[in-house]
């Protein structure tokens, strides 16, 4: 009888581990393809210009050319960018926990709010003449980062139990 009864309260006791580790992991399922072609994207923006002639690598490795005047919000958001959008997003899909899946939504949220202000610094000035306007890359950015910060969002909303 206590062999039997012993038998029962260690597979409770797996069982509780198992649902305790189940509750730490979050499952993106098919909009983890999203999330890796708005990875890509914004790997590709990287390479495309920003501001005048200064490409999004440029920005993040300060090799901005000669001649162009890059601000503080591009320069942010290109880091943020690059760490919210790309390493943390590929750091929740492989690990796939709910607490990375939260500071990627929430880093996500920073990059999108500069890079939205770095396009609008970008078409305004303090001077007579107009901005640079903003480049291709810079508009494929912001846009690839939102789509991530709307899937990152849903993901942690969806949570159940909080």
């Amino acid at each position: 009888m206590t062999d039997e009864s012993d038998d029962l309260s260690h597979l409770r006791d797996e069982i509780d581990q198992v649902g305790k580790s189940a509750a730490k992991r979050v499952d993106p399922g098919a909009g983890a393809l999203l999330i890796a072609v708005a990875v890509f994207a914004l790997l590709v923006a990287q390479l495309l210009p920003w501001a005048g002639e200064a490409r999004g690598w440029h920005i993040l490795l300060g090799r901005i050319p000669e001649g162009e005047k890059v601000g503080a919000l591009p320069t942010m958001f290109a880091y943020a960018s690059v760490v919210a959008g790309v390493l943390l997003s590929a750091l929740s899909l492989m690990l796939r926990r709910w607490a990375l899946v939260w500071f990627c939504s929430l880093g996500c949220f920073v990059a999108a709010v500069s890079g939205v202000l770095s396009i609008w610094t970008q078409q305004t000035t303090t001077s007579h003449t107009p901005g640079p306007g903003p480049g291709a890359g810079l508009i494929l950015a912001v846009v690839a980062v939102i789509v991530l910060l709307v899937k990152w969002l849903r993901l942690a909303a969806s949570r159940p139990g909080l």
